[in-house]
């Protein structure tokens, strides 16, 4: 892929899936095939005082792990940077890392915050913010995709969900756009940490008015609902809230703008796409299996637990890398090929079983709406500057993206 260093990666004691630099900088596919071939259930060394953790790659191995709700728990935390470091602060509280009838019991309430009525509010909300961002970019003539398109449709969107009151957006929006900016370098960490702490803050003063005077938004559901027999905490709320604006966020920011960079680097994808719009659902798809904007999942061990002839200890760390099932050759026919006509296409982006993403309703009417926009109004866009990608080791994907885009007269 552009910009992507080939490395060998022929000494597997030499690689540190820590290493946030790795993710940004190399082409990490040979490494998830070599793991696949060869050790499908990996011991990745502890790395100075940070403990080390168990790698899991094929599709497989990885569908059986997040199924597995009796042996394996979130409820210390999803991903490496809380796991190795103490624990998730949310665990038990916020959806994402909690399990058990409480999780259950909170899952179904957000879902119910999601219903039809009001997917037909954002899917128009979705379009119109859509249009009005692409025609702007056509205006101009060029563009910094990832920011000025893809970074805004989901937040707007998040805004609509969680009821912020229009005169408050612009102001939310540009904190938001701030507290999100990862892999930002420009950007000092003080910043971001102020832009988080503030919209926390703002979302805190939201429920509390909400409380006692809800309406039918996504703050107003969590201040005044019960959970498995009792009302959620302040705190509760809070953690969730940012949850969504977190969840909500990343995956269809990401998958859009690694979704374009993907049909620059395939030209004749791009012309497919153009040519049939009963295209643009599996290329969504295929733009998620292809992103797989969240990279690893975590998990702890609950109880040992045999694998490939591996023992994992109760208590061990084990992470499934999506990024490396999405690839798996016995799943997935020519694997490394981008084709948005794939079917069937069991990618798994969103994860899967009781942890499957919430959001994943609202990112693939996100995505597949700018994919509709794009093929009906942009006749030809290439790149006009350096694509930057993101640094971590969870999230993956490009932070910037500027190109230049040429309107369709018929569009």
């Amino acid at each position: 892929m552009l910009g992507l260093k080939s490395v060998a990666f022929e000494d597997l004691d030499r690689v540190n899936l820590l290493d946030p630099g790795l993710h940004a900088t190399a082409d990490l596919g040979p490494l998830w095939r070599k793991l696949r071939q060869e050790a499908p259930i990996w011991w990745h060394p502890s790395q100075g005082s940070v403990p080390g953790f168990w790698v899991v790659t094929r599709y497989a191995d990885v569908l059986g792990l997040l199924k597995d709700h009796e042996r394996f728990t979130v409820g210390r935390g999803n991903m490496l940077a809380t796991l190795l470091h103490g624990g998730d602060t949310g665990a038990g509280r916020m959806v994402a890392v909690s399990d058990g009838r409480w999780h259950a019991g909170l899952r179904r309430l957000m879902l119910s915050g999601i219903g039809p009525k009001v997917l037909d509010l954002v899917k128009d909300l979705t379009e119109a913010t859509t249009r009005d961002l692409v025609g702007r970019a056509l205006e101009r003539g060029a563009c910094d995709f990832a920011r000025d398109v893809a970074a805004q449709i989901p937040l707007t969107v998040i805004c609509e969900l969680l009821g912020v009151p229009p005169q408050d957006r612009p102001r939310v929006l540009e904190l938001t756009n701030r507290a999100m900016l990862s892999g930002d370098f420009e950007a000092p960490d003080i910043e971001i940490r102020v832009a988080r702490s503030r919209i926390l803050q703002y979302y805190a003063n939201l429920a509390a008015v909400r409380g006692g005077a809800p309406g039918s938004d996504m703050v107003s559901l969590l201040a005044t609902s019960e959970v498995d027999g009792r009302r959620l905490t302040k705190q509760e709320v809070l953690l969730n809230c940012y949850n969504l604006i977190v969840g909500g966020d990343e995956t269809a920011r990401l998958a859009m703008s690694g979704g374009l960079l993907a049909l620059m680097e395939n030209p004749a994808q791009w012309e497919r796409l153009r040519g049939d719009p009963a295209l643009v659902d599996p290329a969504a798809e295929e733009i998620l299996r292809w992103t797989t904007p969240a990279s690893h999942i975590g998990r702890t061990a609950l109880a040992d637990v045999t694998l490939h002839g591996e023992v994992i200890r109760e208590g061990d760390v084990v992470t499934v890398w999506n990024v490396s099932a999405n690839r798996d050759e016995q799943m997935f026919a020519a694997p490394d090929v981008f084709d948005i006509g794939r079917s069937p296409n069991r990618h798994l982006t969103f994860g899967h079983g009781l942890h499957f993403c919430i959001g994943a309703v609202l990112a693939r009417l996100e995505l597949r709406t700018m994919l509709r926009v794009l093929r009906e109004r942009v006749a030809h866009v290439r790149l006009r500057g350096e694509v930057r990608r993101i640094e971590s080791n969870f999230i993956t994907g490009v932070s910037s993206l500027p190109v230049a885009l040429e309107k369709d007269p018929a569009g």
